[in-house]
């Protein structure tokens, strides 16, 4: 696995590969170089030590960071922030009001996941260490936070692919770090000029609705730029909203014919393998692409959210 130097997005914000899964360019975290030292999301621990390279790369001592701000407590972007937390002493953690209990004792976390990833739980998450309270600060929808003479955050409520999620909008780029509320940016397929954007529907909070409804939301504020969970930045934020808003329904119905049909999780996942590679077949995408093996994984987790939405919906 190569090192990568951080990411320049505008000189204030680099992104920083995580190597989430031992992928590049999966998961990453963002640096915001202002008066108060930011961070967006931490990865899983074993991303911790590329996030330490990487803030080495700009020169940056952890001791510095004030705040490290979570979109959500989901193991690929939260796992990390109670050992990242044991090299920056005088940061706080930021992180939605329902997310909070779940850091400072992460014990369901870790079920929860194991009872997803199973065997490969420790290589992906471990160690996943608690979060002292006093180092926690909740933000709720519409409450800020001034990181420099010019730059005040905004905190928005997000549901839809969790229920504890925040969006964090940046003024001086008018753009926003969304997590996994508005999907995934596939930027694998690049060397074939296509970036396309899915919804994620990870276990357990999935809610369509809700998703569309964030989106929404993040729409009317006529952002220059959406910050993704993964991964990377797009100044193409229409084809974003247009892209995820066709998929979400199809994820849905793949989801329901596969339940009719009594095939479950696993048909889920082959449906939606199908009807995504048609589409990149459509873009010229070849069927040997690397992007194949990445949307199989992502399926499984999509489809075991999806199962997991009907059932509740029945």
């Amino acid at each position: 696995m190569g090192k990568k130097a951080p990411i320049d997005l505008d000189n204030r914000i680099h992104l920083i590969d995580g190597f989430d899964l031992g992928l590049p360019g999966r998961t990453g975290t963002y640096v915001l170089q202002e008066e108060q030292l930011t961070l967006v999301e931490t990865g899983p621990s074993p991303s911790v030590p590329h996030v330490l390279e990487g803030l080495k790369d700009l020169n940056l001592d952890p001791a510095d960071v004030k705040y490290i701000i979570l979109t959500h407590i989901h193991l690929d972007h939260a796992g990390g922030a109670g050992l990242l937390l044991n090299e920056c002493p005088q940061a706080q953690v930021i992180v939605h009001r329902r997310g909070s209990r779940h850091l400072a004792d992460p014990s369901r976390l870790i079920t929860g996941a194991r009872a997803v990833y199973g065997e490969s739980f420790n290589d992906l998450f471990d160690p996943i260490l608690p979060i002292p309270e006093d180092r926690l600060l909740i933000k709720e929808d519409g409450d800020t936070l001034k990181i420099g003479a010019d730059c005040t955050l905004r905190f928005f409520d997000t549901p839809g692919h969790a229920k504890h999620h925040l969006g964090i909008y940046d003024p001086v780029s008018n753009g926003i770090f969304t997590g996994d509320t508005i999907g995934i940016r596939y930027h694998q397929t690049e060397d074939h000029g296509l970036t396309f954007y899915l919804p994620s529907t990870s276990p357990n909070q999935f809610d369509p609705e809700a998703m569309q409804q964030s989106m929404d939301r993040i729409k009317d504020m006529k952002v220059d730029r959406i910050y993704f969970g993964h991964f990377g930045e797009s100044k193409e934020p229409e084809k974003v909203f247009m892209q995820v808003s066709e998929w979400i329904p199809v994820f849905v119905e793949a989801a329901e014919e596969s339940s009719k049909n009594g095939n479950g999780m696993e048909g889920t996942q082959l449906r939606l393998l199908e009807k995504v590679s048609g589409y990149l077949k459509e873009q010229g995408i070849p069927d040997d692409h690397p992007v194949y093996e990445v949307l199989k994984l992502d399926f499984e987790v999509c489809a075991m959210g999806l199962m997991d939405y009907l059932s509740k919906n029945k």
